[in-house]
């Protein structure tokens, strides 16, 4: 999924091997109750780049895509051949491959390290004002890593960072390293809390960040706008404004505490007085800033710190700078292996626990190498959903779990929710990428109840569901277009007319026990054991256990007739069945009706610039430009133009949502052909909405600029043939984007089927 250690060796496997990748969720649900059966700028990385600088001392060169030669497909209906290996096989062995990439890739980061200066070595690390670490430490890693487009060399300088504020405070302090290690983590990944918290985001707008400058540099705002305008950057007009700036007195320097209580204020700031509230806490901030404190400053307030360095680079940083902490106090040989260990601890802590406070604190007290058993699941807290990976025929099913006993289930158009009932009584409601949904659905408290009421012994459980649209006169489901029409926010149960009933198909953890690593068929049975069907309300996914291909043919029309997206498809025994948070395996697999042919999933793709419309659609965007999300650098690159599958209401509704958007030029983060006219759009937008589109098949493109680094030749990249758009993914955000990386592992696996 992401361009790290693990990606040349998926990339090379990949090369030779069936299954493309994709990027929504696997969904079960029925409404019928289950009956266990028997059966180029910044744009185009382009050389004259100074960030490019570095970038070939960073990429290895397994990292290059070779364009596999094509082969004759065999017809469908040509006699099944026989295969040296599984695709299950083929995983296994890439997991080997992919722990010998990452004894490699730890091996050069101790000696690009050894390379790297102490970032603040010029610095003093200490405030004034709280004897806390200084926020100029900070924002000069920030600065850092923004300059230097070589991941590699990102994790080195953020790893030395790490190490500098481990040892800023006594060995014995471990309170204050908790403290100030969570919070530059936090500021790092651009966020002041756990996704599953609310009343945590910033993300202010221009409108009032540009009338916070003015009044704290004294400034005309009309300039401001201007200027802002030209640059396309909040934090580099605030960095110029501020060094211009003459004071009689020269403020007390800004510490990271001061930051982080400063921004959690704004956040928190509701009510009539909100605005000037945080306009006043903002110029407090930025007249102690200096030199690069107000550009990262206003960046981080403005949710867009645009460093380059994506959150699963920070957590790699992260780990490896507390391993090698701890083995120091411990006077003990630093190992790539000990560096491998302690990154796979923390990751899997992490899918599990999804919380840099209680992690580092785990971490710390008891050891980074012993993290995974003293964490684990805790109602109240979303772990990472396990998801599924796209098949294309019902034979590719028995190639892919050949030997193996598996289910069917319905896949539901719904919205993934994660329902969780907590020791005190209180159930919340997550969203498959974590955010806290239980106010958008304060009409599940009552099933909750009821759900409780049939079995007073339930006391904690976190369920996978798929909550879905439900029409109680006709007892059927209604599309997700229906559902996506209820508030967000402020919602009183007295005043919803889209009700929903939720579908579950998993319970991951009941009565102070975790789940997910017992055999699916298990979890199951506990599932039908302690909860009861609520009509209307509360079931589960409709499912059959066979191995039969007619009636695995026939389940998939059935659920197509009963409103569903096709079927998913899970192993039911051993290791292989365990529930595996955040992990995209092909231990579960998704089956739509619709993709029978071509790539065999839809894509999730960021807008990024629209077409002026011409004839029927004068007045409106007539075609978009789409970008998918590289997770590693946190950049948008181009992959198609999308004029085809709209309808004239939704043009019309397009242009209302997207136009408030728009913006005078492409930001730093857009990666496309700047070199060409024909490749840039018309307008350009802020990345705010996702098109879910299918797509025929893939193929290599100069123009379009996804997944480039792969190729190795820094020319072409990939491009979507024939895109036709499905819906707007208003569950998703703009993070949530099919990556680079899934699409080019999709086109690596086409390319070799064809």
């Amino acid at each position: 999924m992401s361009a790290k250690s693990s990606q040349p060796t998926l990339m090379r496997f990949f090369s030779s091997k069936k299954k493309p990748e994709a990027t929504d969720t696997g969904r079960v649900s029925s409404e019928k109750e289950p009956k266990v059966s028997k059966e180029s700028n910044k744009r185009s990385r382009s050389s004259s780049r100074s960030r490019s600088r570095s970038r070939s001392s960073s990429k290895s060169p397994e990292r290059k895509l070779e364009e596999p030669e094509k082969k004759n497909r065999p017809s469908s209906s040509s006699p099944k051949q026989k295969k040296s290996k599984t695709l299950l096989e083929v995983d296994k062995e890439i997991e080997k491959h992919k722990k010998e990439s990452e004894i490699e890739e730890a091996k050069k980061l101790l000696a690009l390290e050894q390379e790297i200066e102490t970032t603040s070595a010029n610095t003093s690390k200490v405030s004034t004002n709280d004897k806390s670490f200084m926020y100029s430490s900070l924002s000069s890693i920030f600065d850092e890593l923004e300059q230097e487009s070589g991941r590699l060399k990102n994790i080195a300088c953020a790893c030395q960072f790490f190490h500098e504020v481990l040892d800023f405070t006594p060995a014995t302090d471990t309170d204050t390293k908790i403290r100030d290690l969570t919070m530059v983590t936090y500021l790092m990944v651009n966020r002041l809390g756990p996704d599953y918290v609310p009343g945590l985001e910033l993300g202010l707008g221009e409108t009032l960040l540009l009338k916070a400058l003015a009044q704290s540099t004294g400034r005309e705002l009309p300039q401001l706008r201007k200027e802002y305008h030209v640059e396309g950057d909040i934090g580099v007009v605030a960095q110029k404004s501020r060094s211009k700036q003459r004071v009689m007195f020269k403020p007390k320097r800004l510490s990271v505490l001061e930051v982080w209580k400063g921004l959690n204020e704004i956040a928190k700031s509701e009510g009539t007085n909100s605005q000037s509230k945080k306009i006043g806490v903002i110029n407090k901030m930025l007249t102690a800033c200096e030199g690069t404190e107000a550009k990262f400053l206003m960046r981080s307030l403005e949710g867009k710190l645009r460093i380059n360095f994506g959150e699963k680079s920070i957590i790699v940083a992260l780990s490896k700078a507390i391993v090698e902490w701890q083995l120091q106090q411990q006077k003990k040989a630093i190992t790539t292996e000990l560096i491998v260990k302690a990154e796979e601890q923390f990751k899997e802590a992490f899918c599990q626990l999804p919380n840099y406070e209680i992690l580092i604190k785990i971490a710390l007290q008891e050891g980074i190498l012993h993290m995974v058993e003293h964490s684990g699941l805790s109602p109240g807290i979303p772990l990472k959903p396990m998801l599924a990976k796209p098949t294309k025929s019902v034979s590719e099913i028995f190639d892919t779990l050949e030997g193996k006993r598996f289910t069917c289930e319905y896949k539901y158009d719904g919205e993934r929710a994660q329902l969780h009932l907590s020791e005190d009584g209180k159930m919340h409601v997550y969203s498959r990428n974590s955010e806290n949904m239980t106010e958008r659905y304060p009409d599940l408290i009552p099933v909750v109840n009821e759900l409780k009421a049939q079995n007073p012994n339930i006391k904690t459980l976190i369920l996978d569901c798929e909550c879905v649209a439900w029409d109680n006169e006709t007892k059927k489901i209604l599309p997700f277009q229906i559902l996506s029409t209820r508030k967000r926010k402020d919602v009183q149960e007295k005043d919803i007319k889209v009700k929903v009933c939720l579908f579950a198909f998993d319970i991951l953890y009941y009565n102070g026990e975790s789940l997910i690593h017992k055999p699916l068929a298990e979890r199951r049975e506990c599932l039908y054991h302690n909860l009861k069907h609520i009509e209307g309300k509360f079931t589960f996914a409709t499912k059959m256990d066979t191995d039969n291909v007619e009636q695995i043919t026939k389940f998939l029309d059935q659920s197509v007739h009963d409103a569903c997206e096709g079927l998913m498809i899970k192993t039911l025994d051993g290791k292989e069945s365990y529930y595996e948070p955040s992990k995209r395996s092909r231990n579960w697999l998704k089956l739509k009706k619709d993709y029978l042919e071509g790539v065999g999933d839809s894509l999730d793709l960021v807008v990024v610039g629209g077409y002026i419309g011409k004839g029927k659609r004068t007045g409106w965007y007539g075609g978009f430009l789409l970008a998918s999300y590289n997770q590693d650098t946190g950049d948008y690159e181009t992959v198609c133009k999308i004029g085809t599958g709209f309808s004239e209401e939704l043009l019309q509704k397009l242009h209302d949502i997207l136009k408030p958007t728009q913006i005078e030029k492409a930001k730093p983060s857009y990666v496309y052909d700047s070199s060409n006219s024909n490749a840039s759009p018309d307008v350009w937008f802020e990345p705010t909405i996702l098109f879910e589109v299918k797509v025929a098949d893939l193929t290599t493109s100069p123009v379009y600029k996804c997944g480039i680094t792969y190729f190795g030749d820094g020319e072409k990249g990939i491009s979507l043939r024939f895109p036709r758009f499905i819906q707007i993914r208003s569950d998703k955000s703009p993070e949530d984007a099919t990556s680079s990386d899934q699409i080019a592992e999709m086109y690596s696996s086409q390319a070799n089927l064809q």
